[in-house]
């Protein structure tokens, strides 16, 4: 991807703009109206400071220590204190692309003018991601409530000289990282430190890639399904238009729609049409997991859909708190309870986990000779070559923990800071998971489409639709046909990196097949 210049504001940063900082080093910058209106927030902080009015986070301590009241000289000693005492992370440490992620989020967040940072605080974090600094965040902390505090404390930490941070492939002491990229710590003054860490940021961080990566997995899914259905001389009537208009969810119509466009011109489906043109006659009903493709990935598809829009408003909201509002001055909310995102990001993980569950069944099907009417296990000479015998062990093994991380985060709550935040939401618990359960799954379609190639091998010469022998010929740029058992770890690792990639849904593109 061609780097580019992101442009944050505060109210149009999309999940597409996130990822391309992310993961492909775009540049951003702040709006000009962004400026303007962290500018004006900031005054509103430095009016209350200066008439020692009493507002949460700024002149008072933090959680439970709201009632007790801050001297003015001790500003800088509390925000810096809050930043020391919040950074009690633990784990591994989270990808360098989560850590960018999550401070597009909360640049994003701040840009909004609602959380009265100093500007030249927030100029240090756009610094930074152009710079290449990724503060070293541990994965483990977050409660989702009152944001993610643990992980944003971390990410702090470099800014004012403490903690970790890698540069250029190495982990240095943060203000050795900044040193070396041309940048200074900055010195946090009222509210600079609770507004750094009170929001929701490495949630929608994290989930803006979950959400972008599972609907390029939900394609590939597609993709894959379509090879298998051929493979195993199943129908596309099951998909006619009219099913969808009879239960017209969108997800559904879509998949529908696109089983239709790859598997376009298969002489292979051709074959069973007419009874007397090939020995396995016509084919009445396939199995569920061929002929309710369209209703499970559809399913799948939606849930998705729903995801992206929940986090694309928090990308784009004041998670903060205390709000500073103009002519409200500081105002104490709930806007930093991840609620909203732990209940979107545990629904995408099982919607993903569903595109990986079917496509496991499918696997299977292709491999079973009592089902498939094909060598066992895909492979010539059985018994002294195994085949893909165990790639579908494999496949069953990674649905299986699927199962476990589909189980949702959202609905567990620890009472935290002394009963004064005694409803959390779990988020980041709900946006880490979804990541593996992508992770899981994008294996598991790997593997699907490895065995629909050999599988379709096994029906030359009759020839696959479009769409689906584009697929087949990527597959086998990386793949070669299995005629005799090789260590098959490394074909799984280089089909799903073509998926990741986008060279599957690229070639499908190419061949003149355009998925919705």
């Amino acid at each position: 991807m061609a780097a580019r210049v992101i442009t944050l504001s505060g109210d149009r940063t999309t999940i597409e703009d996130l990822v391309a900082v992310a993961r492909h080093n775009s540049r951003v910058r702040l709006a000009p109206a962004a400026v303007r209106r962290m500018r004006r927030s900031r005054a509103i902080v430095d009016r209350l400071v200066r008439a020692n009015a009493t507002a949460y986070g700024i002149t008072t301590g933090f959680g439970e220590f709201a009632n007790i009241k801050i001297s003015r000289d001790k500003t800088r000693q509390l925000q810096r204190n809050l930043i020391m005492s919040h950074a009690v992370g633990v784990g591994e440490p989270l990808p360098r692309e989560v850590v960018r992620a999550a401070i597009v989020a909360r640049v994003n967040n701040l840009a909004k003018g609602y959380s009265g940072v100093q500007l030249r605080v927030v100029r240090l974090l756009v610094d930074m991601l152009n710079a290449g600094v990724h503060p070293v965040v541990p994965s483990q902390g977050s409660v989702g409530a009152s944001g993610d505090l643990a992980p944003l404390a971390h990410l702090v930490l470099p800014m004012i000289g403490l903690g970790e941070a890698e540069f250029r492939g190495r982990v240095l002491p943060g203000a050795d990282a900044l040193r070396r990229a041309g940048l200074s710590p900055v010195v946090l003054e009222a509210k600079d430190g609770l507004g750094l860490i009170n929001g929701t940021a490495f949630m929608a961080g994290i989930g803006a890639i979950a959400v972008h990566d599972a609907q390029a997995l939900l394609q590939d899914a597609q993709i894959a399904g379509a090879m298998s259905l051929e493979a195993l001389m199943g129908t596309a009537r099951a998909f006619a238009p009219i099913v969808g208009k009879l239960r017209p969810h969108p997800g559904q119509i879509t998949v529908a729609d696109n089983l239709r466009a790859l598997t376009k011109g298969s002489a292979i489906m051709a074959s069973h049409r007419d009874p007397e043109a090939h020995d396995h006659g016509p084919r009445v009903q396939d199995a569920y997991s061929l002929r309710c493709m369209p209703q499970v990935l559809g399913a799948s598809l939606d849930a998705i859909g729903y995801a992206r829009r929940v986090v694309e408003v928090e990308l784009n909201a004041a998670t903060d708190n205390p709000l500073i509002v103009p002519g409200e001055g500081s105002l104490s909310a709930g806007n930093f309870h991840g609620q909203p995102l732990a209940l979107a990001l545990d629904f995408l993980a099982i919607a993903v986990a569903e595109a990986a569950n079917i496509a496991e069944r499918r696997i299977d099907r292709l491999v079973n000779p009592h089902v498939s009417e094909m060598k066992a296990f895909l492979v010539e000479s059985g018994g002294l070559n195994s085949g893909y015998m165990v790639a579908q062990y494999t496949a069953a093994a990674l649905v299986s923990e699927n199962k476990v991380l589909a189980h949702p985060a959202s609905v567990d709550s620890i009472p935290t800071s002394a009963n004064q935040e005694d409803h959390v939401s779990m988020g980041m618990a709900s946006a880490w998971k979804a990541l593996r359960v992508l992770a899981n799954a994008a294996n598991v379609v790997a593997i699907e489409y490895m065995c629909a190639a050999q599988a379709i091998d096994f029906r030359r010469p009759l020839e696959p639709g479009a769409g689906t022998a584009a697929a087949y010929r990527a597959v086998r740029s990386k793949v070669r046909r299995l005629t005799r058992d090789r260590v098959l770890a490394p074909d799984v690792d280089a089909t799903r990196r073509l998926m990741t990639d986008g060279g599957m849904r690229a070639a499908v593109h190419a061949a003149g097949v355009r998925l919705q």
